[in-house]
């Protein structure tokens, strides 16, 4: 398993999400403790209502009409599609 550290991160509340959120981040995944085992990356994720992360294995329904979206937002913000690798501190 790996953990994730959020750099960048944009959201979506779709209409009748009941206060989820759709969220596309940027960041670094670390595979375990030794040096040399981390690697930048991008994932779509669900925040629940109340602002916590639903971890479902990397598995986000999403239709293209939100990836889109998302997309849209990160490159508006402008982290995506730029390469992220130096922002990341991993090479």
């Amino acid at each position: 398993m790996a953990d994730f550290r959020i750099l960048n991160e944009v959201r979506h509340r779709p209409a009748n999400s009941e206060g989820w959120e759709i969220c596309f981040q940027f960041g670094v995944y670390t595979y375990g403790p030794e040096p040399g085992n981390s690697e930048p990356g991008y994932r779509f994720i669900w925040r629940r209502p109340d602002g916590t992360l639903q971890a479902a294995r990397g598995q986000a329904r999403l239709t293209p009409e939100y990836i889109a979206i998302l997309l849209g937002l990160s490159a508006q913000a402008g982290w995506y599609p730029v390469p992220q690798e130096e922002a990341a501190g991993v090479r």
